[in-house]
């Protein structure tokens, strides 16, 4: 596995990630976290992308040469979620996504690396996702076997999330 910045020219394999998750999510009989409509599909979802490619930081990890994963960070929380601020320097997964014929392999999880790789190299010590709570919180536990704290619980309309952070 290599992870590389990512840029423009790698948004349509994240969009493709996103929409196989979403099925593959649905599949599994999780429609409330992603919803039931491909990422692709959904009104601003190929320009959210986009603007993740050029507006924030993206990691793109590859398998065999081929995109398997991508992480974008941001210097905090998006501005459409009721997230406060930490009040100090720090980063922000704004997405994690893998293949899913890819799961398994840990690629998450060493994008998750390289996410606090990047955040002590902006020098900053804080590292911080949120994520759905729903499902029996199986992401929420994901995150915390990868170094992660919950720290403070939100909704966004009916979705339950979760804030989680870990000191790199």
């Amino acid at each position: 596995m290599r992870i590389r910045p990512g840029g423009p020219a790698d948004a349509p394999a994240i969009l493709d990630m996103l929409d196989c998750a979403v099925l593959w999510m649905n599949a599994r009989g999780n429609t409330e976290q992603w919803g039931t409509v491909p990422y692709s599909q959904r009104p601003g979802g190929a320009e959210r992308v986009e603007r993740y490619t050029t507006e924030n930081l993206p990691f793109v990890a590859e398998w065999d040469g081929v995109p398997a994963g991508a992480l974008v960070l941001d210097s905090g929380p998006s501005p459409q979620l009721p997230i406060a601020p930490a009040g100090e320097p720090e980063r922000y997964v704004r997405l994690l996504v893998s293949d899913r014929r890819c799961a398994g392999l840990g690629i998450g999880s060493a994008l998750l690396e390289r996410a606090a790789e990047e955040t002590r190299r902006a020098g900053a010590g804080l590292l911080r996702v949120d994520c759905w709570a729903g499902g029996g919180g199986e992401l929420v536990a994901y995150y915390e076997r990868n170094g992660f704290t919950p720290t403070g619980r939100f909704r966004s309309g009916t979705w339950p999330g979760r804030v989680l952070a870990r000191r790199v």
